[in-house]
């Protein structure tokens, strides 16, 4: 029997608790709360932290024992404390994966594995988005159609100021003609880092099947692999003796 997954779904977790904002009543629990229990239907062992939490919820001992972390923030990007971002940094170059959800591309844990300010266009309007399979072979589109439908969603459109992604995995386009790079795979040393656009606060797009589907994909994408650990620093020599002896058989000497 393999090992669960480990995942702690983080979320700002601010405009669920004012009443007159939508989000209180799509989300009376949080969006955590609805993206965990998709996580955990997906076989995953799952724990949630949220930004008013001691340490952000992300103490050492819980990023210790995450494999792959989710981010959801948007209104309060700034009171994330710089030394619990720096000790999400170090995690993922170690091997951490990581899910960038919707407005989290201006989180300062993304712009700091991206180099960029990670602006974009945007505009709240009631539109219709469909967002384009680009990779078929891909883990992250493992049992999806061509496209899917959002019925009522925040439009976000390019120029998205992103480094190229390693592999665009979806496009959307919106009613007003706008497209957007919408799912972006990216290795930062030896973690993975996926983007996926959709989750305005105001639509209860976490609780659509495709959405769904693809987080819980994400995330066995972008768990950590078993791959070899360098040691950086000096190294010795490797003679042309040692080289030839790991040859296969057959080859000359």
């Amino acid at each position: 029997m393999s090992t669960p997954i480990r995942v702690t779904v983080w979320n700002e977790y601010r405009h669920e608790q004012k009443p007159t904002h939508p989000a209180s009543t799509i989300y009376p629990e949080g969006m955590h709360s609805v993206i965990a229990q998709g996580l955990r239907e997906a076989g995953m062992e799952v724990r949630t932290a949220t930004l008013d939490q001691p340490e952000h919820g992300l103490t050492d001992d819980v990023l210790a024992n995450t494999d792959v972390l989710t981010w959801w923030g948007h209104m309060a990007h700034g009171e994330v404390r710089d030394e619990i971002v720096e000790k999400v940094h170090a995690r993922v170059l170690e091997g951490m994966g990581l899910i960038v959800l919707h407005s989290a591309h201006f989180s300062k844990i993304f712009r700091k594995l991206m180099g960029t300010t990670c602006s974009l266009r945007w505009r709240e309007a009631d539109e219709r988005e469909r967002i384009w399979v680009l990779e078929p072979g891909h883990p992250i589109t493992n049992g999806l159609e061509p496209y899917f439908e959002i019925p009522k969603e925040e439009m976000y459109g390019e120029q998205f100021d992103i480094p190229a992604p390693d592999t665009l995995v979806f496009i959307s386009w919106f009613q007003g003609g706008e497209v957007f790079r919408s799912g972006c795979c990216y290795h930062r040393g030896r973690g993975k880092i996926f983007y996926f656009r959709p989750g305005h606060e105001s639509y209860p797009t976490y609780y659509q099947p495709e959405v769904r589907r693809v987080i819980a994909n994400a995330v066995s994408w972008a768990a950590p692999s078993s791959g070899p650990a360098f040691a950086y620093g000096g190294s010795r020599a490797i003679h042309a003796k040692e080289s030839l002896e790991v040859l296969p058989a057959g080859h000359a000497q």
